[in-house]
């Protein structure tokens, strides 16, 4: 009997903490997201190559917050005085090189892979950094909830890569024009809301 309360009450403080793990990580993995839906459509790359991407942008989403976790607000405080101008600078970098491939300006334009791809993975993730202020608040072991935010956004990253995948073949010539654009209004949205709306 006392081992069965124990494990009840366990299980329902494990789901105290979860549900809001689980909004926040789907919160968070908006911009990679809408990232790799764009990836799909514009090079329509092989599940290999997006497992991958979705790789990639899910470990950036699991590490940043432990980050935010260890460091605590002295280190978050430096960060977020930096951190749009840094999301900004290398979104709006992709971005442009995906619109200046479009229009014939480029020969070749790659897909995100190497350095690029942790270039997006890692500004797609800086909101990450500071919601790791928010796990203690939520009664959330640091490992797993890092853990479960790493999962679900590789999970629709993939998703989504493989949706923008299909999607390509309608959008045709535009699909690199409108990545570029995604890639340049996520980094926008992510300097104004931190620096004028304090988000």
């Amino acid at each position: 009997m006392h081992r069965r309360g124990r494990s009840a009450r366990d299980g329902s403080m494990m789901s105290a903490w979860l549900i809001p793990v689980m909004i926040l990580a789907v919160a968070l993995a908006v911009d990679a997201v809408a990232v790799a839906a764009a990836q799909g459509a514009c090079y329509r790359p092989s599940a290999g190559r997006s497992a991958e991407m979705a790789l990639a942008f899910g470990l950036a989403q699991g590490v940043m917050p432990l980050g935010g976790f260890f460091l605590g607000a002295l280190a978050v405080g430096a960060v977020e005085a930096v951190d749009h101008w840094i999301a900004l600078a290398l979104l709006g970098f992709l971005g442009f090189q995906m619109l200046r491939g479009s229009f014939g300006e480029d020969e070749v334009v790659n897909p995100l892979r190497g350095r690029t791809l942790l270039l997006a993975a890692l500004a797609t993730s800086i909101d990450a950094f500071a919601a790791g202020l928010t796990l203690p608040l939520l009664d959330a072991p640091a490992f797993a909830a890092c853990a479960a935010i790493a999962g679900v956004t590789a999970l629709l990253s993939y998703a989504a890569v493989r949706l923008g995948v299909r999607a390509g073949p309608r959008l045709g010539d535009y699909a690199e024009r409108v990545g570029g654009v995604l890639l340049i209004l996520i980094g926008l949205r992510i300097f104004i809301s931190h620096q004028f709306l304090g988000a």
